[in-house]
């Protein structure tokens, strides 16, 4: 995995499979990342961003951001944008 830690899991809602990320740098709509730690392993495409259920093309460092996630993660995982 060649990336950069783009934020870390502070929350998740298991019923709609959301996470909410602190975000330590930019993340957009479209970006590739890989979810990983405390049993996470897995790799997806940001298909929505949302702050306060406002949808975003984009969000900066240091943003509570909402994302759709394909699998369940823990608080603590770390989220790496992938190269590309």
């Amino acid at each position: 995995m060649n990336g950069k830690k783009a934020g870390e899991v502070v929350h998740f809602y298991d019923r709609i499979s959301v996470a909410v990320i602190d975000l330590c740098s930019v993340m957009k709509v479209g970006d590739s990342v890989h979810f990983l730690g405390h049993g996470s392993d897995f790799q997806q495409e940001i298909t929505s961003i949302q702050i306060e259920n406002e949808p975003i093309q984009q969000g900066a460092k240091g943003d509570l951001v909402a994302v759709k996630t394909i699998k369940p993660v823990k608080r603590g995982t770390t989220i790496y944008l992938l190269q590309e």
